[in-house]
């Protein structure tokens, strides 16, 4: 069983250079391992960014400079071939944590430690990185150097662990048939959410969910909503709330979806399109219609799926309906002396 171990290789091996380079040599590391045409998708205020050059000045260089010392945690490591276009694709998620000595978009250092919640996507072709997608939780930062700039969030926030049984890191890979059993399970699921979707219908009966989650689901949401345990407070927590409070969500698809063993991942570029009419994120409704960047990481236990570990470019949602999160609390708590 080893259809995936080149990709997995080039991967790791590209991590433990990142992680050994600085600032100064972030750019070179990129060049041996990404291709010429590379790209890279991330959160906002870095959006897309095309060759390594671009990559390591504008997310790279500045993120090291900042966070000192910086290790990849990781707690999922996969692999598979995408669904949508056929390309091996490798997904990590975890934690980058370092020190936070240097002010990073308009936030204060606090000189402490920082945990960045990310789960990055890493396409490999002819032995060469032709594409990643690196989705990490900002608000998640701001909250820990206390600047949170939203109201109380309706689910808890914290530094979130990896799955239950501790066995996410798959670097031998998994049998292909229990990715198959995963993926089938995610995509109906993924299939009864749109069929509410498209029938216009706010709520959301808790059994269409019973039918692929287990009651003690775990969803690990961003930092704005935060995490929930259990489908009843999942439902009060988040999806009611995310469901009452957009309307017009439409579904437009993903750039990558795979699955290995018992997990399984997506992202989109971007994955849901919809309009606040108010309470979302404890917010006014603006009736501006917004895109929204989502990652979705499943663990599935038996038929059910228990944990789903969730980003939201939440930043860049706010962004598109006029309000730059960054810009205001740079404005606001760390601005330039006159």
């Amino acid at each position: 069983m080893s259809k995936y171990q080149q990709v997995k290789r080039i991967v790791r091996e590209y991590f433990e250079a990142l992680e050994s380079a600085t600032p100064e040599s972030v750019a070179s590391v990129l060049k041996d391992y990404v291709s010429e045409d590379y790209n890279w998708f991330g959160v906002y205020p870095f959006r897309e960014q095309k060759g390594a050059d671009a990559v390591a000045e504008v997310f790279w260089v500045p993120l090291m400079s900042s966070m000192t010392r910086m290790q990849r945690r990781q707690d999922i490591f996969i692999a598979g071939t995408n669904e949508i276009g056929a390309e091996q694709w490798v997904m990590s998620m975890g934690h980058f944590m370092g020190l936070f000595d240097a002010d990073w978009l308009g936030i204060r250092a606090t000189g402490k430690m920082v945990n960045i919640r990310y789960a990055e996507f890493t396409c490999v072709e002819n032995g060469k990185i032709t594409k990643s997608g690196l989705f990490m939780d900002l608000l998640g930062v701001m909250d820990q150097a206390g600047c949170y700039p939203l109201p109380p969030s309706t689910g808890r926030h914290f530094v979130y662990p990896g799955p239950r049984d501790h066995d996410g890191l798959l670097f031998e890979d998994a049998p292909e048939e229990e990715g198959e059993v995963t993926l089938n399970l995610v995509n109906k699921m993924v299939e009864d959410l749109s069929v509410l979707n498209d029938s216009g219908a706010m709520g959301c009966p808790p059994e269409v969910l019973e039918k692929s989650w287990s009651k003690d689901m775990i969803w690990y949401g961003p930092c704005g909503i935060g995490a929930s345990y259990t489908i009843p407070r999942y439902q009060l927590q988040h999806q009611l709330p995310f469901r009452n409070n957009l309307k017009d969500k439409k579904f437009n698809g993903h750039v990558c979806r795979f699955a290995e063993g018992n997990f399984a991942c997506f992202f989109g570029w971007p994955n849901l399109s919809n309009t606040p009419i108010g309470g979302f994120l404890g917010l006014p409704g603006g009736e501006v219609r917004a895109d929204m960047q989502v990652v979705d990481v499943y663990y599935r236990t038996e038929d059910k799926l228990s944990e789903n570990w969730v980003l939201i470019d939440i930043p860049y949602w706010l962004k598109q309906q006029g309000l730059d999160v960054f810009e205001r609390t740079q404005q606001i708590m760390n601005p330039a002396v006159q």
